[in-house]
Formats: structure tokens, C-alpha cells, sequence
């Protein structure tokens, strides 16, 4: 009867540890997706915004000129649109003129 009652309460005790694990990943999954989804709509917004720019849509070949020769060639075209950017989004003025122009490049 002893042996009984030790496995019932092994058997309770490890159902109530297999579901506070289960509980455990369903939080850290769920805080998890919100996190990306955040992350993944401010650089869709980030990004819609750019696309709406002339000038930055404009300078999208100088932008593959420059990123093909790793910052060598640079244009006029190409420095007004990293202005143009850098200006108007806090966030993406501190990325460097590579990171901008392969951001530009993804519109």
C-alpha cells in the first residue's frame, strides 16, 4: 500500500511540474511573438515610409552602385537621399550609409 501511495504521489507530482513547464513555454512563446510582430510592424512602417520618399526611391541604383563596391562610389543622388532619411527618422540616423543603402535597396 506504501509503494502505491508513493507512486500515485510521483506520478502528481510530476503531472503538476509538466504543466507548470507547459505553462512556462506558452508565456515565453507568446511574450516572444508579440516582440517580433512590434519589431516586424515598425520596420514595415519604417520602410512604407521610405518607399513614399521620390528622393530615396530615386536614388535606388546609386544605392546598388554603392553597396556592390562596398561605399567606394558614392553620388550626389545617393547623399541626398541618406540625408533625406536621416532627417526624417531618429531610429535610422544612427544606422551607417551601408545599412541605409541596403535599406534602400529593399524597397
Amino acid at each position: 500500500m506504501h509503494l502505491n501511495t508513493s507512486l500515485i504521489a510521483a506520478l502528481l507530482s510530476l503531472g503538476l511540474a509538466g504543466s507548470a513547464c507547459a505553462s512556462s513555454l506558452v508565456a515565453t512563446t507568446d511574450t516572444l511573438a508579440g516582440a517580433l510582430a512590434g519589431t516586424a510592424e515598425g520596420l514595415s512602417d519604417a520602410t512604407s515610409s521610405l518607399r513614399d520618399m521620390k528622393q530615396v526611391r530615386a536614388a535606388r541604383d546609386d544605392a546598388a552602385s554603392f553597396v556592390a563596391s562596398e561605399g567606394a562610389i558614392r553620388s550626389a543622388r545617393l547623399e541626398a537621399a541618406l540625408l533625406q532619411i536621416r532627417n526624417h527618422d531618429a531610429e535610422m540616423a544612427k544606422a551607417d550609409d551601408l545599412a541605409l543603402a541596403q535599406a534602400i535597396l529593399s524597397l
